[in-house]
């Protein structure tokens, strides 16, 4: 997701600064940018050269190297202690006049925004998988949010070329709560053997006119990441979120989608 973010800003016309853990991880970002913005060339999104625009993206491993930038979007996997010590640290390193969110998909934005010096300057920007394909965001409002960055949050989102929804906190949001409740019911027919993974999806994109089904939609954003926003729907929401045990074995085996060739689909990708 946050080389995806990446690729947004930059094809859009910022200059983008990308930290990642370590040079491994780092330099894998940044092969990842790289291809995504040459595909951007090949279809014509863009006129600028790949030099051009892998010249605006710098790729570091210290949060400091963040200190110059006017927006930073936090993109680390859905686990709140591991947010909240970033976006700790990413705040330690900006100007007061800086703007902070969020990636999470069903984390609360307002008990994240608990840990900051500036809560007034903090949202969610939830972007979608791929990111480069996606038209939407969801803008997430936690209450100490200002007006001032919700507006400038759904201006953000329109210079990407993408369509801002405004939502309030709350778990899951708009999307992810509706997104999980039909991916989880899908699963528990495939489990019960109600139809094929392949039988079901293909209902719900021409039943449903659904771009892409959810089984596949899971695989693409992988079902350990589906397997623990279901986790934290079920605890703060009910029962109903809970997660069926055929994606806690297709976790517990590895098969986590697209990213390891295998999930509800084999991917030869």
């Amino acid at each position: 997701m946050g080389a995806g973010i990446a690729h947004a800003f930059c094809v859009a016309g910022a200059a983008v600064v990308v930290v990642e853990r370590d040079d491994d991880a780092a330099e894998a970002a940044r092969g990842r940018i790289t291809a995504a913005l040459d595909r951007s060339i090949a279809k014509g999104s863009t006129q600028e050269t790949l030099e051009a625009l892998t010249g605006r993206v710098t790729v570091a491993t210290d949060y400091a190297a963040l200190k110059p930038c006017g927006l930073v979007v936090e993109a680390v996997p859905e686990d709140l202690a591991l947010k909240t010590a970033a976006l700790r640290g990413v705040e330690e390193q900006l100007d007061g006049d800086a703007w902070l969110a969020t990636n999470t998909s069903s984390l609360s934005v307002g008990e994240l925004a608990g840990v900051l010096q500036r809560p007034d300057r903090f949202c969610g920007l939830h972007f979608f998988n791929p990111v480069p394909a996606s038209t939407l965001i969801e803008v997430v409002l936690a209450p100490s949010t200002s007006e001032e960055l919700a507006g400038k949050a759904r201006g953000w989102a329109e210079a990407l070329g993408k369509t801002p929804v405004v939502v309030n906190d709350a778990p899951g949001f708009a999307s992810s709560r509706l997104g999980v409740a039909i991916a989880l019911e899908a699963m528990r027919m495939v489990e019960e053997g109600v139809a094929s993974p392949e039988d079901i999806d293909t209902a719900m994109v021409l039943g449903y006119k659904h771009p892409v089904g959810p089984l596949r939609t899971t695989d693409i954003v992988g079902l350990d990441v589906r397997l623990g926003i279901a986790e934290y729907l079920a605890s703060t929401l009910g029962e109903r979120f809970a997660p069926p045990q055929i994606l806690r074995d297709k976790v517990a085996r590895g098969e986590l989608g697209r990213k390891s060739g295998q999930g509800f689909f084999t991917w030869d990708e």
